[in-house]
């Protein structure tokens, strides 16, 4: 394997086309669309623009069930905006995304309006003003009023959907990349370096930058560095979830397969072993082993697609609880300092939140609230106290000193452990 993967970056490199892999796996990729697909059926709370990103960027369409999830963002998605925007609440974010998934079905973005104060405006006009809040949050505070994922997705989507970003705006972007600005905690977020890195390529591709032509791409050159430093002798670029975000701004903007193919085979040899079974995360990585990015979302025509793909039916396999248990202790330690322990029996394979659950069902005094999220559902409060984006902080959960890559209904309890839920600031 290793000898095929250095023979195919000697063949691209040679041929100096960008990253592509030597053969691809369509088995695979067809598996990965259904589960997209599938996950539209079982999905709880809003539709997610991000599979709806990921099912239109792919070469394979159920273009019926595409068109019934688009009805769901125009209605569930756009009424939860709606309400956020009326409430003065930032929605960044999500009118990135919500921009993103319906350029990506050729919509009609001027058709999509928002009202606030009897004042209707068009999506894009939101999308703008939200872009100067968090700029103008970013001139007296150093640091958006959401963070630089979100304001990185705010540019991209305003971008793509071939709208002149302000100057001003994405000179925010490129200085935050220059001081190395992308951190979760004390960590530095290869998620925000990719998506900054999609957001300022496709500024630089529309030349709309010429001023300020040498620091963008010098933003650019140091995102490119920050990703490829952070790829581990595995292949994985930060971790399993952050790769194919990261493969996406490396083939946004413009990077080999040597750069590329082994962060490519340490995707595909994690879908196999079904890795992600997270929709947000297959959503992120299918255009990525596609060689697309979402910056392909710009020049799509929505022509002479692809109707093939269909979702067989599927028998419903019983999973028989595990009779073994395995005990976990769970530290929470609150904004204070101040540490609680407990400790609970938990069947083997179940998921972190039933682990919590049945905690909290033992009357010992732990208590928690959750809230969803396109990635699922995390932790809001903690024995009465709340851990607020508002006030920067988080709870950071941990298994034995070891940060935890999954969400609460994605972690598996598999063995006896400490689970570690901080209150963090980032």
């Amino acid at each position: 394997m290793v000898s095929l993967v250095i023979i195919a970056g000697l063949l691209a490199l040679a041929s100096g086309k960008p990253c592509e892999t030597q053969t691809s796996n369509n088995e695979l990729f067809l598996s990965l669309n259904k589960n997209l697909l599938r996950s539209l059926e079982t999905r709880e709370g809003l539709p997610n623009p991000s599979v709806h990103l990921a099912l239109r960027l792919s070469d394979y369409h159920n273009l019926a069930k595409e068109s019934e999830h688009l009805n769901k963002l125009k209605n569930d998605l756009h009424n939860d905006i709606q309400s956020s925007l009326s409430n003065s609440q930032s929605a960044v974010g999500l009118l990135a995304l919500y921009t993103l998934a319906l350029k990506s079905s050729c919509y009609d973005l001027n058709t999509i309006t928002f009202t606030v104060s009897e004042k209707s405006e068009t999506l894009l006009t939101h999308l703008k003003k939200q872009m100067e809040l968090e700029k103008e949050h970013i001139a007296f505070s150093h640091r958006p009023l959401t963070n630089y994922y979100q304001y990185s997705l705010g540019v991209l989507g305003l971008c793509v959907s071939g709208i002149r970003v302000n100057n001003h705006v994405s000179n925010k972007l490129i200085k935050a990349a220059e001081h190395e600005h992308f951190k979760h905690g004390e960590t530095e977020s290869i998620d925000t370096y990719a998506m900054a890195g999609m957001a300022l390529q496709c500024v630089n591709d529309a030349g709309s930058h010429v001023q300020n032509a040498a620091e963008l791409n010098t933003a650019l050159s140091k995102i490119k560095q920050k990703l490829l430093a952070s790829r581990r002798t595995d292949g994985h670029i930060g971790n399993e979830f952050s790769t194919g975000l990261a493969v996406q701004a490396l083939l946004a903007m413009g990077s080999h397969v040597a750069e590329c193919a082994a962060s490519m085979e340490a995707m595909r040899t994690d879908a196999r072993s079904n890795t992600y079974h997270n929709a947000m995360a297959i959503s992120q990585i299918l255009p990525a082993l596609q060689q697309k990015s979402y910056l392909t979302i710009k020049n799509r025509e929505c022509l002479n697609e692809d109707d093939t793909l269909v979702l067989e039916p599927i028998d419903p396999v019983e999973v028989l609880p595990s009779q073994t248990k395995v005990s976990v202790t769970v530290e929470v330690v609150t904004s204070s300092g101040t540490a609680a322990h407990y400790t609970v029996d938990v069947p083997k394979g179940r998921s972190l939140l039933e682990a919590l659950e049945l905690l909290k069902g033992k009357n010992v005094g732990f208590t928690f609230d959750k809230e969803t999220s396109l990635w699922g559902p995390f932790l809001s409060m903690v024995n009465g106290e709340q851990a607020r984006q508002s006030d920067r902080r988080y709870w950071h959960l941990s298994s034995d000193g070891t940060a935890l890559t999954e969400g609460i209904n994605d972690f598996k309890i598999e063995a006896t452990q400490t689970i570690s839920i901080k209150n963090t600031v980032y």
